[in-house]
């Protein structure tokens, strides 16, 4: 039957929507809930700010932070608070600002709060709470800090500063994952659509390497959707490929500048005229933005018995991903050159959460909805989990539950994922660190 044009018009806006942040954030807190506006300021003079949730003196406190969103406001902290702890939404100095985001810097921001909470405000031990990519980022965190001098990261993917050699890093005492994904970098790898063919055109399309394409699998519901093996191995290796690609376009970028800066190094240079010492100058600084056309392309979002769950079908973004993944939003979609290095690279970040895992002994639990239609079983949750160094460290899974932890799919139930979430993550602070 056809659309009607308001059919069409709420069906291209449910295509739109971005994160509605009233699925991350609390409603209110519970009665007698002291909370403090904090600014703080990182080793490096950078900026970024906090709340800190607490009622009494509580001797934990926990974490919440993600690379780009406000968790100030995050849903557990209310349920963290009635239970005895104190919490703490830290908010980096790129929040909501994708653009620009390095995760090397983010360390130093997370190091600064660990230090005012625990020197300054007199807590015993501090617990790190990540959802989605904040686990990721609190994995990064933590590695480096376990590492000590002179084996930590020298500088970023670009070759920037920081050294975090040079910083103080203090462990946290423990961490909690809330369905946390294998690395901004290595789920977008998993992400990022491979057919297409030039960087400047979001049209272009190698059919061959098109997962949208009826040819290779595709079926619009009610039929199912079905990948040879034969075709997702072609094509997770041309996603690698392609991200190679952007990497190399990304670090063109980065190496004009590093020409026209040793330019101004030479001795010559001082001898050029005004008008030949101001080109120089202003290519050594010129910036770029790189635009990363069709970020929602994992055959896992369409053919279910990829890596099976309690998933419905499509992405956290939405139902038809076969479109969505057209649209300006999405993930990874306009960086500048050291931003994509750095945070969304599969091939050159340093924030893989696997790869960090190896290094992490303080006890870990990690927490995944079996109903979460992009953060998934065996490519995300169990690989973390085997990776872990740490002797005590616990994989739990609630039935039914999204990425953010509230109902979803077939087997959503009652509706209470959000609260046995809680209880599970309650449960296990109290045993190791008491409130």
């Amino acid at each position: 039957m056809k659309e009607t044009k308001e059919e069409l018009e709420e069906r291209f806006k449910k295509q739109r929507l971005e994160t509605v942040t009233s699925l991350f954030s609390y409603t209110q807190f519970p009665p007698g809930t002291e909370y403090e506006i904090v600014q703080l300021r990182a080793e490096d003079g950078a900026g970024s700010w906090g709340i800190l949730y607490k009622r009494g003196h509580p001797k934990t406190v926990l974490v919440i932070m993600h690379q780009r969103t406000d968790n100030s406001r995050h849903y557990a902290i209310p349920h963290l608070v009635e239970a005895g702890f104190a919490a703490f939404g830290h908010n980096n100095r790129y929040v909501g600002n994708d653009v620009e985001t390095i995760h090397e810097n983010i360390v130093l921001d997370i190091a600064a709060g660990i230090r005012w909470l625990k020197q300054d405000r007199g807590f015993e031990r501090v617990i790190l709470l990540g959802a989605s990519g904040g686990g990721a980022l609190f994995s990064f965190y933590q590695s480096q800090a376990q590492t000590m001098p002179p084996h930590r990261l020298t500088q970023t993917p670009a070759g920037d500063p920081p050294n975090l050699n040079h910083y103080d890093l203090p462990p946290a005492d423990g961490l909690v994952h809330l369905a946390a994904h294998i690395g901004q970098g290595k789920f977008l790898m998993l992400n990022i659509d491979p057919s297409v063919v030039d960087e400047y055109d979001p049209l272009s399309t190698d059919p061959t390497l098109d997962m949208y394409n009826p040819a290779n699998g595709f079926r619009f519901p009610p039929e199912e959707t079905r990948y040879s093996q034969e075709f997702l191995a072609r094509y997770r290796q041309a996603q690698r490929e392609r991200v190679a690609r952007i990497d190399a376009i990304a670090r063109s970028h980065i190496r004009q500048q590093h020409l026209f800066r040793e330019l101004m190094q030479e001795a010559s240079f001082r001898r050029l005229s005004t008008e030949h010492q101001l080109y120089i100058r202003r290519r050594a600084i010129l910036g770029t933005y790189m635009l990363i056309n069709r970020t929602m392309a994992n055959p896992a979002c369409v053919d279910l018995s990829i890596d099976p769950s309690d998933r419905e079908r499509g992405s956290l973004r939405s139902s038809e991903p076969e479109v969505y993944n057209f649209t300006e939003y999405g993930y990874a979609r306009y960086l500048t050159p050291r931003a994509w290095l750095s945070s969304w690279s599969g091939l050159s970040s340093n924030a893989s959460t696997v790869d960090c895992s190896r290094k992490i002994t303080v006890p870990l639990l990690m927490v995944y909805g079996t109903a979460d239609k992009e953060v998934l079983p065996q490519q995300d949750a169990w690989p973390i989990f085997n990776a872990t160094a740490s002797e005590d460290k616990q994989l739990h899974f609630i039935e039914g539950a999204g990425h953010w932890f509230t109902p979803e799919g077939p087997k959503a139930g009652k509706g209470d994922q959000r609260q046995r979430t809680m209880e599970t993550i309650i449960h296990w602070l109290r045993e190791r660190f008491p409130a």
